[in-house]
Formats: structure tokens, sequence, C-alpha cells
């Protein structure tokens, strides 16, 4: 007796219907979340580093941008989405924390800064810094102090030296750090004052350790920003941050940690 295809084509329906039944009940692939961080720009190596050690952990991706402290805070009080910042000094984020565009609990000092005389010519900065006090360069690189906390300790390291007088008149101004190492790499300034993180794996060039009590303590804090408040990502890398795992990267940058 012949046959119809009709009993076949009900149970592939049947089938098929089951399998879109169970698709539906299942949960759908996890999306990684994301958040943003306003970064000091003499930090920009290692927060690269634990972004990506961060996102490997995690699978949460962090989003950084860079640049000087004083120009974030602008942002962030003109309604900047930032979620964390880490900044190069202690007086923004709490600045940020008193006006209620920060969480104050959150505060904590991720790293402390060293200041360092640079130059990309071989020899030229010698071990003691009488490089400042002989004249013999045209410009010297200092980035704002009014919006980054290292040109503001270079700008102390001039004055506590007696220099700052005689070099005024050569000083070229970075909106922030970053610019003003460019200067430097470039030849478009013969010296400048620079984070130690940026040139400590540098080859070539010179560098002076400046003292540390030719300036005030380069204090770097991170804050939860109000736009982060209810964003367990940026809670979680602000935790990360504090890690021992964390702490090693930081310090082999240059930078002092606090126990």
């Amino acid at each position: 007796m012949k046959t119809t295809g009709f009993p076949l084509n009900c149970r592939a329906l049947g089938f098929a219907a089951a399998a879109l039944a169970l698709l539906t009940v299942l949960p759908a692939p996890a999306r990684a979340a994301s958040t943003s961080i306003a970064v000091a720009a003499n930090f920009t190596v290692p927060a690269k580093r634990l972004a990506a050690a961060f996102a490997q952990k995690t699978g949460d991706n962090v989003v950084l941008s860079f640049g000087s402290s004083g120009q974030f805070v602008t942002e962030i009080t003109q309604g900047a989405p930032y979620e964390v910042f880490l900044s190069a000094d202690a007086v923004r984020p709490e600045k940020l924390a008193a006006i209620g565009l920060a969480s104050k609990s959150s505060l904590f000092t991720y790293a402390v800064g060293k200041l360092v005389l640079y130059s990309a010519k071989p020899g030229y900065v010698d071990a003691a810094g009488k490089v400042l006090a002989s004249g013999k360069f045209a410009h010297i690189a200092i980035a704002d102090p009014k919006a980054a906390p290292y040109g503001a300790a270079g700008i102390e390291a001039l004055k506590a030296l007696g220099l700052y007088d005689t070099v005024m008149s050569k000083i070229v101004t970075g909106k922030s750090i970053a610019q003003t190492y460019e200067f430097i790499a470039t030849g478009n300034a013969e010296l400048g004052f620079v984070a130690l993180s940026q040139v400590i794996n540098a080859k070539g060039g010179s560098q002076w350790l400046v003292p540390a009590a030719d300036y005030q303590p380069i204090v770097q804090d991170a804050v939860l920003l109000k736009a982060g408040d209810n964003d367990p990502v940026a809670k979680a890398f602000l935790a990360y941050i504090k890690s021992p795992e964390a702490l090693a990267v930081i310090r082999s940058y240059g930078y002092a940690t606090k126990p």
C-alpha cells in the first residue's frame, strides 16, 4: 500500500518545535561587561597592563582614557561618564568626593610617583642633575603645573634647587605629562621633568632621579565616580588594583605602593 509523507513531516515538525522550545529556555550567552576609566597620563603603560590582566581574569572590558588629572576633573564635573578615576594626585579625587561626584569611602592610594629629569640624548643628564645649573640648554619641558601634579613637582624641584628664576624663560609647557615626554623624545626640548614610570624601561637617553626631598610626595589616589555607583565591573577593577598581583605590576614601573 502506498504511504504518504504526512506522518514523517509531522514527526519532523515535532522535533523542530521541541528544539525551538529548548532554545527559548536556554540562557543567552553572557555578554562581556565594561567600565570606563579616566587615567592620569603618567600611569598609561601600567594601566594598560592591568586592564589586560583584569580582562583576562574576568572576561570584562576596561576602556581607558588618558590625560591630565586637571582636565579629567573638568570633564567629570561637566558630565563625562567615567566610572573610575585614577588620578596623579590625592587632592582632585577628594574634591570630586566633596561635591558628590565620587564615593569618599572608595578613595585609596594606588601608587606614589617619582620625578625624573630626562633627556633623549645619552649622557646629557648627569647622575647628579648638574646640567640644570649649567644652563646649557634652550628648552626644558614641564607639564602644566595647574593640571598635572608632575608638572607642579618639577616646579617645586627647580625652586628647591634655587634654579627656577634662572631657567624660567626656557620652560616649555606640556598639557599633560605625556605631551611633556613627547617634547623631550622628539628633541623639541633638550631635557625635562617626567614620571619615572615613563622612562624606567627607556633604551638610550639619560636621566636623574630627583631627590624626594625636593618636591611634595606625588600620592596618586583612585576613586569610584558617581557614574560607577551601580557598576560591579568598576568596583571589581578597583578591588583588583589592590591585589598583590596588581601591586607588583605597579611597583615594576618605579612607583612606591602603600602597605
